[in-house]
């Protein structure tokens, strides 16, 4: 037979770690911290909802978006363009879901990377174009570029992103409700 004492120190109780007789209770992080995932997913779903949502109504203009950028061939620029507006609302619906948070959160975060990439690329060779994240894209006058703030931007949805990747544990997730968090995440 064990004593209190004994089971407290196996169990990890509050009473080895909050002094005798108090009870343990969650820090303001452990609490904060599924609300704010939430509030993140959630932006982020609507981010990449939207701009996915820009595209493919008119997937024409996604595909002139990703042909002004001169990277890539008539062939990937008509595939990319096709394919990317999906790709986003297929992000999004996993966010808004809560479904594989962790995996989402780092895919976005890299996608953002990717637009950062090429947005920086047409800068640097001196093209100008409308950067195409939200529907609209292609050649515009050299005035009308904003690439200093497309990619603090992307910076930022890069961030919400890797937000995730780090507290991907969230309220209203199906990640939960599925008993997909590891135990160390519970604890964060």
């Amino acid at each position: 037979m064990s004593t209190g004492t004994e089971e407290n120190a196996r169990s990890g109780s509050a009473d080895s770690a909050h002094g005798e007789g108090r009870p343990a209770t969650a820090s303001g992080w452990a609490l904060l911290q599924p609300w704010l995932s939430l509030a993140v997913r959630l932006a982020l779903a609507g981010i990449l909802g939207y701009a996915g949502y820009t595209k493919v109504i008119v997937p024409a203009l996604s595909v002139e978006s990703v042909a002004a950028y001169e990277l890539f061939g008539d062939g990937l620029n008509q595939f990319i363009g096709y394919t990317l507006p999906l790709f986003e609302i297929a992000l999004a619906l996993l966010l808004l879901a809560g479904l594989a948070t962790r995996a989402t959160g780092i895919v976005s975060a890299l996608l953002m990377l990717v637009f950062i990439a090429g947005i920086a690329s047409a800068w640097a060779r001196g093209l100008a174009i409308d950067c195409g994240c939200f529907g609209t894209g292609g050649p515009v006058d050299a005035d009308e570029t904003a690439y200093g703030l497309d990619i603090a931007r992307d910076l930022g949805f890069m961030a919400l992103g890797l937000f995730l990747a780090i507290w991907p544990r969230s309220r209203f997730a199906l990640d939960g409700a599925l008993g997909l968090y590891p135990d160390s995440d519970r604890e964060r």
